[in-house]
């Protein structure tokens, strides 16, 4: 029976710019897995996009990510790219998690490794969140914004420079962001009866920066048959468990007569982002057995003793 990897209290969550070619993803997370065990894979067509939540053993998350860097860096090649989610870069993001206190050092000092190894590579690394060196750093959207090209003319203009890594994007591969933090939660709602300008200020009202709960990222999406996507980030999903987000989204939604059919999370969450969850509101797909980051280790340790 396999070993399971050494509790660490650090996981790593890199997001790749690919979610439709399935032969890619498999190699994808062929090279993720070497050196971590995989939890999870999500992948999603219309944002172009795949999640990965691994168990580094050891804790050596610099390790696990540089192997799926140099697989991502030579398969995906951003000038091809068609996909709805904000990106930068083919290895897009590469957060070491943290999932308690305790292990917070360790997960910045591998998330620093994890930025050098990178850059190393000839792929520029932003750090953001709480490595960023100056507070407009923190947040994803600033790197993002304008998207690739965008970002190519700022490095060129020295309006933005690398923390690690070269001085230019990489001519296929961007850029990637790096950081260390606890878990989030990744979490879309669907909604028919809004056009996608009624969803854009559902979304806007519903994030941090328009009023909403603190640490709630949100954006809005079309998707066919005249539905809409609000994608969101939940930084403190234990603070502000999903519950509350989809009752806010609801209230917002009603001005617009948007009704929430089904919610969809992407990765893990931790147990207790799910308390009180509506039980009218589906999640297709989604098991707690799967789903929630402590059972997934509860079942880890169990499968490899």
């Amino acid at each position: 029976m396999t070993e399971a990897p050494k509790a660490s209290g650090i996981l790593a969550v890199p997001n790749v710019s690919e979610g439709r070619d399935a032969e890619l993803i498999e190699r994808l997370e062929s090279a993720f897995a070497k050196g971590s065990a995989v939890l999870d894979r999500h992948s999603d067509a219309t944002h172009n996009r795949t999640v990965f939540s691994l168990v580094p053993n050891d804790g050596r998350a610099a390790e696990t990510l540089a192997s799926g860097a140099r697989e991502a860096i030579a398969t995906i090649d951003l000038s091809n790219y068609e996909g709805e989610h904000p990106h930068i870069g083919a290895l897009d993001v590469a957060p070491v998690i943290y999932l308690r206190p305790e292990s917070r050092e360790a997960a910045r000092a591998q998330a620093l490794e994890t930025a050098g190894e990178i850059g190393e590579l000839g792929v520029p690394v932003f750090l953001y969140g709480e490595l960023a060196s100056v507070p407009e750093r923190r947040e994803r959207a600033y790197f993002r914004s304008g998207g690739p090209s965008a970002l190519a003319a700022r490095m060129e203009r020295r309006e933005l420079e690398s923390d690690f890594g070269p001085s230019a994007p990489h001519s296929t591969a961007g850029a990637t962001l790096v950081t260390a933090r606890p878990p989030l939660a990744a979490f879309n709602m669907e909604f028919e009866g809004m056009t996608l300008t009624q969803a854009k200020a559902v979304a806007a009202a519903l994030r941090e920066s328009g009023g909403g709960r603190p640490g709630v990222r949100a954006i809005a999406l079309s998707l066919s048959d005249h539905r809409t996507q609000i994608s969101t980030n939940v930084h403190d999903p234990v603070a502000i468990p999903l519950a509350e987000v989809v009752a806010r989204a609801r209230d917002l939604a009603d001005a617009h007569a948007g009704v929430i059919r089904c919610a969809e999370i992407v990765g893990l969450v931790p147990r207790a982002a799910l308390e009180q969850f509506p039980a009218d509101v589906p999640i297709p797909g989604f098991e707690r057995a799967h789903g929630v980051i402590e059972e997934r280790l509860e079942a880890l340790t169990r499968d490899g003793a």
